[in-house]
């Protein structure tokens, strides 16, 4: 969803509020990221002496399935997050959100944020002890005579 900025942009001290849904439909195109729960954004753009700052919050469900012993499960996320944003930028400078005509597309803002945040190992619990290697049983539930 694109947000206009430019009365932010104009006007030290003014604000804009956030309040928006991302749907699974949304990002059909981003493999393994399955929501269980449309992703929820609140927060506030606003105007500080002259510098628009973003700051918001995600919170979303997730289905995933545990990386060790391939059993499926959800999780519940929230995240927070908090940018500058300007209009313009001469060169490339990752610590900025560039407003694209005093717009941004608050979507890919979000996305990006969230898939760098999660964890590049999915685990159903901190202590899985996954599958056996020899007879495939689940560790968790069963003890088998292949390990000692």
């Amino acid at each position: 969803m694109k947000f206009d900025l430019k009365q932010v942009f104009n006007i030290v001290g003014d604000s804009k509020d956030l309040d928006h849904q991302i749907t699974a439909d949304q990002l059909s195109d981003i493999r393994g990221l399955d929501l269980a729960t449309p992703i929820s954004i609140k927060g506030r753009v606003y105007n500080r002496a002259g510098v628009v700052y973003l700051e918001y919050t995600a919170s979303f469900t997730l289905d995933h399935t545990c990386d060790r012993c391939l059993k499926d499960f959800q999780r519940e996320y929230q995240f927070s997050f908090d940018h500058i944003v300007v209009p313009s930028l001469s060169g490339d400078n990752d610590d900025y959100i560039v407003a694209d005509g005093e717009c941004i597309e608050m979507n890919d803002i979000a996305v990006t944020d969230i898939l760098l945040q999660l964890p590049v190992k999915i685990l159903c619990k901190e202590d899985c002890k996954g599958l056996c290697m020899v007879c495939g049983c689940d560790l968790n539930q069963c003890t088998c005579e292949h390990i000692n």
